[in-house]
């Protein structure tokens, strides 16, 4: 079965979404609209016109009710305008959907943790939260941070005071905020990589919500023992400051609670990624705001390259949802990022979709304006124009797994873990290996965008014990990992995962062993192919941005889309709407016979199915005989 052409004009965002679709929120900036930008856009008057789900954020203190308390019966859940509220703190209530009789609520608990960062005293905590208070094991997600999985609702209290007392967080991980700020993962001393380092945890206690119902809920009114460890390492950029400071363009609201986010927060969940030029590690094209370090030739910070309406979420049979990937904008020099990035989240927050909760990202606000009358929409809160976008390196991408030296005389390490999960089954002990490593050595950590842990500062002389340490605990080298293995990503989906329609991580390694069982048949065993897989279509493990991509649309069934970039710096296109999961090789095995005979020199897989486009693949399947290509 294929799609219809409307859909994939849909997904390639050439359909324009309908005029009028976007919505000003009442009583928010002091700017007349009329002078930032002409545009139709439909007005509420009344709160009345509001959706449910910003009349609840309205209605909730500043995220405190009806949270609060319901956290105080002796329920085992919480209903669903408290579970929407409790997002905001970084938890969501979920249910082992493979269990049968009443709903036995649990809760995943998600860190922030900017720039990825896993100090080792956190990373003691959370192995041991998950083994007491949790189902054993934890996640690494594909926004640098930990899940953890299995907490009850009588020790979410314990959970979360006990991380926000380390000098970690989970406010904001998830809700109508910006999330986990994202940055290249590499721990190399170079200055700008330092510099994508600092600048994410800027922009993390830049947007951070203010709302005191955190303290007051999880550490009754007290304040953590420990203050956030990025907060202690952003104060010289006097973070506080330049978010109160109201330029009088409509950035800052009149709201001394929420000065950037004010009572609605935003329309949707907001993500930002900083690198530098050259790596694309973290999928920076995939974020809301792409960030990118630009240095002078003496590794002086002089600005940044600034992307704008990324995101992968989507829905199934609706073509006015697609993911995107982000438009460059332009330059910024250093003294102003902070206030263009507040102008940004301030356009955002005035003018995103309320009202179409499906089309409430940014992206959908950048494409239906176009890069061009969105940004001069930035600019009239800004106040000043925006630099043309500064040339740069070709975007390469590197997983950063196995041994590098870190410029300074030490090394990092980079430990592959399929699909994120952290645990211990039979030989394979994951997660005590990692205890180990940590308790020995007191490594810091650097948690990856692919679900992966990166260790850094590792003395040279180490290095033989660590790979030791690995091959007692049942841990493979680097080397003997499927490549394949290694550029994948599946999102946790079933059995917990409310909106999963089928399977991912789960059955995402017998993916990879199919599809490099018809590799080898074909003779392209050297061949690397980007494959990602999630179980419904809002593409947590980013799946749009990848060569070859599986996207569950029901029971033991895909979507199948093909031509991401291997640089990922273009999404996927949409090739099977259907396809079961006994039909995977039938379904690949014709698009690789075609890669064979038709590729070009050094030809990437996607490079490859994005240049012959899917109707010549889809007519070359049609005609193809299976097993007719092979070794």
């Amino acid at each position: 079965m294929k799609f219809s052409s409307a859909v994939i004009a849909g997904v390639a965002a050439a359909t324009a979404l309908p005029t009028g679709t976007l919505a000003f929120v009442p009583q928010r900036s002091t700017v007349p609209s009329s002078t930032r930008l002409s545009v139709q856009l439909e007005t509420p008057t009344t709160t009345k016109d509001l959706p449910k789900i910003e009349k609840l954020k309205i209605a909730s203190d500043y995220l405190r009710i009806p949270l609060r308390e319901q956290l105080q019966t002796e329920e085992i859940g919480i209903s669903k305008d408290a579970y929407q509220i409790l997002k905001y703190h970084g938890s969501y209530q979920q249910n082992n959907r493979e269990k049968r009789g009443p709903k036995d609520y649990q809760f995943m608990l998600r860190l922030k943790q900017p720039a990825g960062e896993l100090p080792p005293d956190l990373y003691r905590l959370l192995d041991d939260l998950s083994t007491k208070h949790g189902q054993g094991d934890l996640r690494a997600t594909t926004r640098q941070c930990f899940q953890i999985h299995g907490i009850l609702k009588g020790d979410l209290k314990t959970v979360i005071s006990s991380i926000m007392n380390m000098g970690s967080s989970t406010v904001g991980a998830c809700g109508d905020v910006s999330r986990n700020v994202m940055t290249t993962p590499a721990p190399f001393v170079s200055a700008e990589y330092a510099y994508a380092r600092e600048y994410s945890k800027v922009f993390a206690q830049l947007f951070r919500p203010m709302s005191t119902a955190f303290s007051e809920i999880w550490l009754d009114g007290e304040k953590a023992a420990t203050v956030e460890t990025w907060a202690k390492e952003v104060e010289h950029h006097k973070v506080d400051e330049a978010m109160m400071y109201d330029n009088g363009r409509g950035i800052v609201l009149s709201d001394p609670t929420e000065p950037i986010y004010g009572t609605q927060y935003l329309p949707r969940k907001f993500k930002i990624g900083v690198t530098v030029p050259g790596d694309n590690s973290l999928d920076v094209y995939t974020n809301d705001i792409g960030v990118v370090v630009i240095c002078n030739e003496k590794g002086e910070l002089e600005g940044f390259n600034l992307m704008v309406g990324g995101g992968m979420g989507r829905t199934h049979n609706k073509e006015n949802t697609f993911a995107r990937a982000a438009d460059h904008m332009g330059f910024v020099p250093k003294e102003d990022i902070m206030e263009v990035m507040k102008a940004i989240v301030a356009a955002q927050r005035d003018h995103g979709n309320r009202d179409v909760r499906a089309n409430a990202r940014m992206k959908y606000l950048v494409h239906t304006l176009g890069i061009e009358k969105f940004t001069k929409l930035v600019e009239s809160y800004y106040g000043k124009e925006i630099a043309p976008w500064r040339p740069m390196k070709e975007w390469k991408y590197n997983d950063w797994m196995g041994w590098w030296e870190q410029g300074d005389g030490k090394l990092f390490y980079g430990l592959h873990i399929d699909n994120g999960r952290v645990k211990n089954e039979g030989s394979f002990q994951l997660k005590a290996a990692i205890r180990a490593l940590v308790d020995k050595y007191n490594l810091h950590a650097i948690m990856s965008p692919t679900q992966s842990i990166i260790f850094k500062d590792i003395e040279p002389k180490d290095k033989d014990d660590i790979e030791a340490i690995l091959r007692e605990h049942g841990i493979k080298p680097i080397e003997e990992v499927d490549p394949n293995a290694r550029l994948a990503m599946a999102c946790p989906a079933l059995p917990l995962c409310g909106l999963a329609q089928t399977e991912a991580e789960r059955i995402m390694p017998s993916y990879i062993e199919r599809v490099r069982t018809l590799l080898n048949k074909m003779n392209l065993a050297d061949e690397e192919i980007l494959m990602r897989m999630t179980g419904c279509p809002n593409g947590c493990a980013r799946p749009y941005m990848a060569e070859l991509a599986f996207v569950g649309d029901g029971a033991k069934s895909y979507q199948v889309w093909l031509g991401g970039s291997p640089v990922l710096t273009r999404t996927a296109q949409p090739f099977m709407a259907k396809m079961d999961v006994d039909d995977l090789e039938k379904t690949v095995e014709p698009i690789l016979a075609m890669f064979i005979q038709q590729r070009q020199q050094f030809e990437a897989f996607g490079d490859f199915c994005h240049r012959v486009g899917l109707d010549a693949i889809e007519a070359y399947s049609k005609s193809y005989v299976l097993g007719s290509v092979t070794a």
